[in-house]
């Protein structure tokens, strides 16, 4: 009897240690996390309970289902004017990925250029820059974002701007860093005596060796820029209400704390576990991409 029981705990506990390496090799929840929010950004109409739009005054301010006064028809309860706050998260999953998404590319797109010709072209090009790069990270982003919304309304489109100028920095210094390292490489000496132009050596023989660190900075961006996406549509400087962006989410819910918890902290929560996700994610990817990194796993 104590001989089956042993036997059963080592088990256990072998059952228990596998899972254990599985989640440490492998990003595996905030994977799900991820492709939950992909999942509620795709199919938002159709997981939503209802319209993020629908107001019901009567359930003003009302509790989750499993507190005293919560009901069903809201699960996790109502913001201040009675909408449904599950149903605003799930639709504001979409304008949360939109525009990391499309800030993301852009700033990519500027960044990667900006580090390709600086690190290959050199001296003033590069001088300038990389002047450029210490000039935007010597200036505070909430403050310079405030200011362009004072003389522009808030919008999407302001804020997609905002975010694209963010974004850019990073992938300006890594690249032109890769860049400088591989263009003395002896394939690229070879494009050369060959009589390669710069333009194809830049786009065949030096670009598919970033792609590596571009992925990574990415990854870590995302999160961030997300972050500061909700930062500004908690100061009114985002994307304006009614749209259902969690960061205004938030915002309508900090005179009522003491309250109606809730209405501010779920959305709070949906941030929190989406910018961990992606920050997890970055960091698994760079320990998988790093080759220096990936002989110590």
């Amino acid at each position: 009897m104590n001989h089956s029981r042993i036997t059963s705990n080592i088990s256990i506990i072998s059952y228990l240690s596998k899972i254990w390496w599985v989640l440490r090799k492998w990003p595996v929840i905030p994977i799900i996390i991820l492709l939950t929010l992909l999942l509620c950004s795709g199919f938002s109409e159709q997981i939503a309970p209802e319209s993020y739009r629908k107001t019901d005054l009567r359930l003003r301010n009302a509790p989750p289902f499993w507190m005293e006064g919560g009901s069903t028809k809201r699960i996790l309860g109502g913001d201040v004017v009675g909408r449904d706050i599950l149903s605003r998260l799930i639709h504001g999953a979409r304008i949360e990925l939109i525009v990391a998404g499309i800030s993301l590319l852009s700033g990519a797109i500027i960044g990667v250029t900006l580090g390709l010709i600086a690190g290959y072209m050199g001296g003033f090009i590069d001088e300038l820059t990389m002047r450029l790069v210490d000039i935007w990270f010597s200036i505070p982003f909430i403050l310079f974002a405030l200011v362009v919304t004072i003389a522009f309304e808030p919008s999407l489109q302001v804020v997609l701007v905002l975010l694209a100028i963010l974004a850019w920095s990073a992938f300006v210094r890594n690249i032109r860093a890769e860049v400088l390292a591989l263009k003395g490489r002896d394939y690229v000496s070879a494009a050369k005596i060959a009589g390669a132009s710069k333009v194809r050596i830049i786009l065949k023989h030096i670009l598919p060796g970033v792609i590596n660190t571009m992925m990574i900075i990415a990854s870590l961006r995302v999160g961030q820029l997300i972050m500061a996406e909700a930062s500004l549509s908690f100061l009114g400087a985002g994307i304006p209400a009614p749209t259902p962006a969690w960061g205004v989410m938030v915002a309508d819910g900090r005179n009522y704390l003491d309250t109606a918890w809730w209405v501010s902290t779920f959305p709070g929560f949906a941030i929190l576990l989406v910018v961990m996700s992606f920050n997890f994610i970055g960091d698994w990817l760079r320990d998988r991409l790093d080759p220096n990194l990936r002989q110590l796993l």
